[in-house]
C-alpha cells in the first residue's frame, strides 16, 4: 500500500516519538513527547526530526510561559525582546525571551487593525525568516498558542520548503548562485515598508541597519543546500538595483510556490510549532479575527550556532539600540 511505503521509513527511524508527515518533502506532526521535560534521548530525536522536516508541530503541550522558555533554552541561546520594543511597545510578559506574536495590547484588549502595532505586524504576513535582519541570524523559532480565536476564523501559519526549492531550481540559475556566491543585505524596515507602504511612507529604508548573509548555504543539520532569502532581503550586493530586485522577486516566488508550502492550523491552547529558519520560510496566514477576537501567540527565538550564523557581519557585535551581547536574559 502506498501509505505504508511512505510511513515505514519515518516511524522506523524514531524510538520515542511518533511522526506524521504533513507534506511530501517537509513538515511533521510529532506525538509522544514528554513535555515539559523530555529525556535527553527524546530531545535528540526532536532535533533529528527538526533536521529532517524543518518544521514540527506538537499538540496540547501544556506548556506555560516558564516551561516554554525553559524548554527553548535546551535548543541554544535565546534572543532578547528588548531591542524590538519600538513605537512605544511595552512588555506583556515576565520573560525578555518571549516575543509577542499576537493581536493583544498591553491591557489585554484586541488591537485596532489600524493601530501602529498592527501596521508593524503586517510584515508577518509576508514569507520571511526570523532575524535575517540581525548580524547573527536565528535557527529555531518556537511559537505557542496561549489564546485562540474560535474555530473557523483563520489564523493558520504557513511554511515553505526552501531546501527543496533550491534543489528544483533551473540548472543555469543554480549554477549561477553557486558560482557567484551572492550575498543579500537584510533589513527589517524593508519588509515593514513593503507590507504597509502608506504607514511607512516616510521611512528611508536605505538609512536603516542592514546585515549580510549568503543567499545559498549548506543547512548543516541535514547536509542539504538551502536558499536563504525572504521578505527582509533588501538587495543583492554588487548587482544593479533592477537586476537585484528581479532576482530576489523570482527566487521568493519560486520558493513559495504552492507545491513547496504547507499550512498549519492552530487547534488548541498549548499547541507548539517549532521551525528552523535556516531551511524554511514562514508567514502568518490570513484570518477574519482582526479587531474582533483575541489571538495570543508567544514565541521564543534561538540564536543560530552554525558556522554561518553571523553571515558576513562582525561576529560578536550587535549595533542595535539598547542591545548588548552581554545583557542578561533573566526574568524581568
Amino acid at each position: 500500500m502506498p501509505g505504508l511505503v511512505q510511513k515505514t521509513p519515518t516511524t522506523a527511524s524514531f524510538k520515542t516519538i511518533v511522526v506524521k508527515e504533513l507534506h511530501p518533502t517537509f513538515g511533521a506532526e510529532i506525538e509522544g513527547v514528554n513535555f515539559p521535560n523530555p529525556s535527553n534521548e527524546q530531545f535528540d530525536e526532536i532535533l533529528a526530526a527538526m533536521a529532517k522536516y524543518g518544521v514540527c508541530v506538537f499538540r496540547n503541550t501544556g506548556l506555560d510561559d516558564t516551561a516554554h522558555v525553559d524548554f527553548s533554552r535546551r535548543f541554544g541561546e535565546l534572543d532578547d525582546i528588548r531591542p524590538y520594543m519600538t513605537a512605544g511597545r511595552k512588555m506583556r510578559y515576565e520573560y525578555y525571551e518571549l516575543f509577542d506574536a499576537g493581536n493583544v495590547d498591553e491591557d489585554g484588549k484586541v488591537i485596532d487593525p489600524e493601530s501602529p502595532k498592527a501596521q508593524y505586524q503586517k510584515g508577518n504576513a509576508l514569507f520571511h525568516v526570523d532575524s535575517s535582519f540581525n548580524p547573527r541570524r536565528a535557527s529555531f523559532s518556537l511559537l505557542r498558542a496561549y489564546e485562540l480565536p474560535p474555530p473557523g476564523f483563520g489564523g493558520n501559519t504557513d511554511f515553505a520548503d526552501s531546501r527543496t526549492a533550491f534543489d528544483d531550481l533551473p540548472d543555469h540559475l543554480k549554477s549561477e548562485l553557486l558560482e557567484r556566491d551572492y550575498v543579500a543585505a537584510h533589513c527589517m524596515a524593508h519588509s515593514r515598508k513593503t507590507a504597509a507602504p502608506v504607514f511607512f511612507k516616510d521611512l528611508d529604508v536605505e538609512s536603516q541597519p542592514m546585515h549580510r548573509h549568503k543567499m545559498v548555504q549548506k543547512h548543516e543539520p541535514s547536509g542539504r543546500m538551502n536558499l536563504y532569502i525572504a521578505a527582509h532581503a533588501h538587495h543583492v550586493e554588487g548587482m544593479s538595483k533592477e537586476r537585484s530586485n528581479q532576482l530576489l522577486k523570482d527566487l521568493l516566488q519560486h520558493s513559495t510556490q504552492e507545491k513547496y508550502r504547507t499550512s498549519v492550523q492552530w487547534n488548541n491552547v498549548g499547541d507548539l510549532i517549532i521551525w528552523d529558519n535556516t531551511c524554511v520560510l514562514h508567514r502568518a496566514g490570513g484570518g477574519t479575527f482582526g479587531g474582533k477576537y483575541r489571538r495570543d501567540l508567544r514565541r521564543t527565538t534561538v540564536h543560530d550556532s552554525s558556522s554561518t550564523a553571523w553571515g558576513l557581519n562582525a561576529e560578536g557585535f550587535d549595533a542595535r539600540p539598547g542591545f548588548s551581547l552581554g545583557a542578561s536574559n533573566d526574568v524581568k
